[in-house]
């Protein structure tokens, strides 16, 4: 594959909090349309690489690019403008709002203001339970609900790389399924995914090609289908040379 087959290439990322360094030389490539997967535990460095990723962090060595464009350290509005957002660990929703007042906060960005009744229809065709509940205060959502609605609203910004962080979090497994599938459709409508998790199997199974951070190391990487769970699995726990 080559670069120009990549829609965010990220090179040599080094973060730390003052003394504490919690990135080393972190490097992956996303290509465009795929699904990619980061796996790692609490305390692998997830979370410290997508607020990096989003302009949250500011890396102390390193680059992120995306469509070939440098965006290290740019504010995380222009990076969203940009076309990269992320519906984070635990939702985002306005709770006092009702539903479809979420999802029109989501399409702020000007070229989505101008087809946000377009992008609305898109996110209740995409999640049918919120075309029903749209008058609805976000607040009387179940846990599946709430998750349904903070995609919807981050795919009101227009996406072109749609990160998920920890979507399954705490739902049932029946819950986790269907999520799981409506990201595969927004996938398959043309926006590229990064699903950021702690579950292996899942991750592996439902992605193109994954990465393994531990300690804020990628330690493995490769197409999720071709990775072994049991390597994979070893690296997670910290086992052999992984520890």
């Amino acid at each position: 594959m080559s670069d120009s087959d990549n829609i965010l290439e990220i090179e040599k990322l080094n973060v730390h909090y003052r003394d504490f360094q919690a990135l080393f030389d972190v490097s992956m490539k996303i290509a465009k349309g795929s699904v990619t997967s980061i796996i790692g535990s609490n305390g692998s460095g997830k979370s410290t690489l997508l607020n990096t990723i989003m302009g949250i962090n500011k890396p102390t060595g390193g680059t992120i690019t995306l469509n070939g464009t440098d965006i290290t350290g740019m504010q995380t509005s222009k990076i969203v403008a940009n076309g990269v957002t992320m519906s984070p660990e635990g939702s985002s929703i306005f709770e006092d709002m009702t539903i479809k007042e979420n999802l029109l906060m989501g399409a702020y960005l000007p070229h989505a203001r101008k087809r946000k009744n377009e992008l609305v229809e898109k996110a209740f065709s995409l999640f049918p339970d919120l075309r029903e509940k749209q008058g609805q205060l976000a607040s009387l959502l179940s846990g599946g609900q709430r998750q349904m609605l903070s995609i919807a609203k981050a795919i009101m910004t227009d996406p072109q790389v749609l990160i998920c962080d920890e979507i399954s979090l705490g739902l049932a497994p029946v819950i986790i399924k269907d999520i799981y599938k409506k990201v595969r459709e927004i996938n398959e409508a043309g926006v590229t995914v990064v699903l950021v998790e702690q579950e292996v199997r899942r991750s592996l199974k439902n992605s193109d090609y994954s990465y393994i951070l531990v300690k804020g190391r990628v330690v493995i990487e490769g197409v999720s289908g071709e990775l072994p769970e049991e390597e994979v699995n070893n690296a997670y726990f910290g086992i052999n040379e992984y520890a």
